[in-house]
């Protein structure tokens, strides 16, 4: 064991912290711990390049999002057991979400994710509102796209009920989490791509997208084109203050369910 590990600490003014922890632990592959406003990443590894992937992000996003932080060499510790023993297993609507050093639960749907490895681990508000919605919406054979599907949760919760599951991403590395979840838990999706909903074929049962607001907003329209007639949309990943922009994008479809938690909106339309 190294006698020094690195800890790079961000701290957050907008609330973004499953989107910027979710980046992260694709880049990094490492321990990522998420609190309110605040995400720490641990490594054996410099974390420079974290930070400095970070920073261009930021520039990319035209000062949506700002961070500060704070990168620390430190005496080595177990941090990998101090970080597992963090992480709770948690129940979302008829899921059992649960890292591969807990017990699955009987009585209710398990999905294995290893957030060390891959962000996304329900205990997000967005997450957590999606995987509730997924338990009302999704039915068996119903086909499915995930849009932005991250590390594969919400993907995998469709496919447990007995969906017909498609994923993307624009994130090559998120696409790369997505097929490793997957094969955790011993199931199949029958489409997975890098790219986004335009790139999707024909229309879809359910439409799924836990994005953030402003890119809701740019691709509304592929989203709505890949909608069936009667379909369900299920929109996450919406701050509060960004919630009646998003609606003005989807104001043509029937608005069926809106759930808030945690400052978090998720809207479930209809066509």
């Amino acid at each position: 064991m190294n006698k020094t590990y690195y800890e790079l600490t961000i701290t957050l003014d907008n609330n973004f912290e499953e989107f910027i922890a979710d980046f992260i632990a694709n880049i990094a592959g490492d321990g990522v711990e998420l609190g309110k406003g605040k995400i720490i990443v641990r490594s054996q590894s410099d974390l420079t390049f974290v930070k400095d992937a970070l920073v261009s992000l930021e520039g990319t996003l035209n000062g949506t999002i700002h961070m500060d932080y704070t990168l620390k060499e430190k005496e080595n510790v177990d941090w990998i057991k101090t970080y597992q023993e963090s992480i709770q297993p948690i129940e979302a609507g008829r899921f059992y979400i649960f890292p591969s050093w807990y017990a699955p639960k009987e009585g209710l749907i398990n999905i294995k994710i290893d957030p060390a490895l891959a962000f996304g681990s329900g205990h997000h508000a967005t997450t957590f509102s999606c995987l509730e919605a997924i338990s009302i919406y999704v039915k068996p054979k119903d086909r499915v796209i995930d849009v932005g599907c991250g590390s594969g949760i919400l993907g995998l919760a469709c496919k447990k009920l007995g969906a017909n599951i498609e994923l993307c991403d624009t994130d090559p590395l998120s696409v790369e989490s997505c097929k490793e979840n997957f094969k955790l838990n011993v199931e199949n999706y029958d489409k997975l791509w890098e790219g986004s909903a335009n790139k999707a074929e024909g229309t879809y049962d359910v439409v799924i997208a836990n994005i953030i607001a402003d890119v809701l907003r740019f691709i509304a329209k592929d989203l709505k084109s890949a909608l069936k007639e009667d379909g369900y949309l299920i929109l996450s990943g919406i701050l509060d203050k960004k919630e009646e922009l998003v609606k003005e994008s989807f104001k043509d479809l029937t608005l069926e369910n809106r759930t808030l938690k945690d400052e978090w909106v998720t809207l479930i339309y209809k066509k």
